[in-house]
């Protein structure tokens, strides 16, 4: 996990959990700010943090408003978020996570979609064979993306593979994946469209008529998002609600000590057993065409 390990606090599947990240020195950081964009910026390798493992249901998330900016339980309405299964997919289809050190910002309206950022780092699918740990930080080869229009803002989805998984050396841009992994391409079309019909909600649109776009396309979309995130971290754009204390970004005026990220941690209350799913977290949903 490139010396990142994580310490949780709370019980899972509570409102009060939160998963927080320590560097290879077992200091404090933050996901979002600390861990760097690139694993290897020579060969375009960057570094993903997994908030939700395949085949889960629990809608986990980088908390991009709190301190150090822990792993969170999404919460709706006052109720813990769990995405549905929406015939034939059960839970998430990829390792789903972000990209650290990136920003879709709400002021910046894109020029491909028409539609301004969604206030979150940048998502990613991660395709390999491999089920990833909530808050494992891998490395990944981008693929292509997929613009979703998420009620109204730009949503991007990288689609991405781990350089550890054994066929990665095989897949190298979008057509890859069509030709290797026949109806996966189609099957995260089908799931982000749907999955939020089960709460009431219409279908989602896209960008590009749900046409992925490539490789290059994408690494280009995911260094625009990190230009962003740097005029964020240094001040220079207003991000609102969002925290950017940070241990790394020395330039950044949300610089933060050690033994202040500590007491934040250390303020939340410790870790507990997880608290049950609840049963109708299993319910399958059918949805006509």
């Amino acid at each position: 996990m490139a010396g990142y390990s994580v310490e949780e606090r709370a019980a899972p599947h509570s409102l009060e959990y939160r998963l927080f990240f320590k560097d290879a020195a077992g200091r404090y950081i933050s996901p979002f700010h600390d861990i760097p964009i690139y694993a290897d910026a020579g060969k375009n390798v960057f570094n993903m943090v997994v908030e939700v493992p395949r085949w889960t249901n629990a809608k986990m998330e980088i908390a991009t408003k709190d301190p150090l900016n822990p792993i969170k339980q999404d919460v709706k309405k006052g109720k813990l978020r769990f995405v549905a299964n929406v015939f034939p997919h059960k839970g998430y289809i990829w390792n789903y996570g972000a990209i650290p050190q990136t920003w879709e910002d709400p002021g910046h309206k894109d020029e491909n979609t028409g539609c301004c950022g969604d206030n979150d780092p940048i998502d990613v699918c991660e395709i390999g064979s491999k089920v990833c740990s909530r808050g494992e930080v891998i490395k990944v080869k981008v693929l292509g993306t997929l613009a979703l229009i998420d009620e109204g803002e730009t949503d991007w989805k990288i689609i991405a593979i781990n350089v550890e998984d054994p066929e990665a050396e095989n897949y190298n841009d979008i057509s890859d994946v069509r030709r290797m992994k026949p109806g996966y391409l189609e099957a995260t079309v089908d799931w982000f469209r749907r999955y939020k019909v089960p709460d009431g909600k219409p279908e989602n649109q896209f960008a590009f008529n749900g046409e992925f776009k490539d490789k290059d396309f994408a690494v280009n979309v995911i260094k625009s998002t990190h230009e962003h995130w740097k005029a964020l971290i240094a001040k220079k754009t207003d991000g609102g609600e969002i925290n950017c204390t940070n241990l790394t970004v020395s330039d950044s005026p949300f610089c933060c000590s050690q033994e202040c990220a500590k007491a934040t941690v250390d303020a939340a209350p410790p870790c507990k057993a997880a608290n049950p799913i609840p049963p109708e977290v299993d319910k399958w949903f059918y949805c006509q065409n």
